[in-house]
């Protein structure tokens, strides 16, 4: 069991890429922590129902965070070495965004919805059995935007694991052209991460009940984004 969670949080070997996708790659992978730690790290945070959060673990359970696509940055640096474990997908953009990710202290498994996604899924769930937490960018790779996907449904259904949905939103912030309006926090910007309420999906569900899931889960996130917009008019100066 250590073995694999030591795993999950080393480097990937990069001998099976060419001696320029090397470079590259730890280029990006460089790039994109400092941007991280240079942006999103200086950040404050305001974290509002933090009791959702504490529930879970009172409950003996391993929480399956969510969250939007546009708030990676903010929520990698909120999470950073807390044990929380992600999927990245096995291509080459994956190999730079798992290096990163690794470098901010969080465990990776490598798949995608259509690339080893049940190989994924089942490594997974034990990896969330060893006691870490999962985390998903619901709406990710790429979009719909604020759309919810249903893999967290699935993991919760196969591990009896609560879905913990959140939201995070800079009070001040770049948005780039991206399909998901990423947010690029200013330095030393305050910040809210609003916790919302657990969600449990039974072991004996059916297609049906996770269905069901699936619509509570984006009531759930769609009413959480309308509190961070709400939390954003509030900051602004008159």
């Amino acid at each position: 069991m250590a073995e694999q969670s030591d795993k999950l949080f080393a480097f990937d070997s990069l001998s099976d890429y060419s001696l320029k996708q090397r470079v590259l790659i730890r280029l990006a992978d460089l790039a994109f922590y400092w941007i991280t730690k240079a942006t999103g790290g200086s950040s404050r945070f305001e974290v509002v129902d933090r009791e959702n959060w504490d529930a879970v673990t009172a409950a003996g359970k391993t929480p399956i965070y969510v969250v939007w696509h546009d708030s990676i940055i903010l929520s990698a640096c909120f999470f950073q070495h807390r044990g929380v474990v992600i999927m990245a997908s096995k291509s080459f953009d994956g190999e730079y965004i798992a290096r990163f990710v690794k470098r901010m202290g969080f465990g990776v498994i490598r798949g995608s919805s259509s690339r080893g996604g049940a190989r994924g899924l089942i490594e997974m769930i034990r990896a969330i059995k060893d006691g870490h937490p999962m985390a998903f960018t619901i709406d990710g790779p790429r979009g719909p935007r604020h759309e919810v996907k249903p893999g967290p449904i699935m993991l919760a259904r196969k591990t009896g694991n609560p879905i913990l949905p959140l939201v995070v939103q800079p009070r001040k912030h770049w948005t780039l052209g991206s399909w998901d309006k990423m947010h690029i926090p200013r330095p030393f910007s305050r910040a809210v991460l609003i916790f919302g309420t657990p969600i449990y999906v039974s072991g004996t569900a059916r297609d049906a009940v996770t269905e069901a899931k699936q619509i509570e889960l984006q009531k759930a996130m769609d009413d959480l984004t309308k509190r961070r917009e709400k939390w954003k008019l509030e900051m602004m100066p008159d």
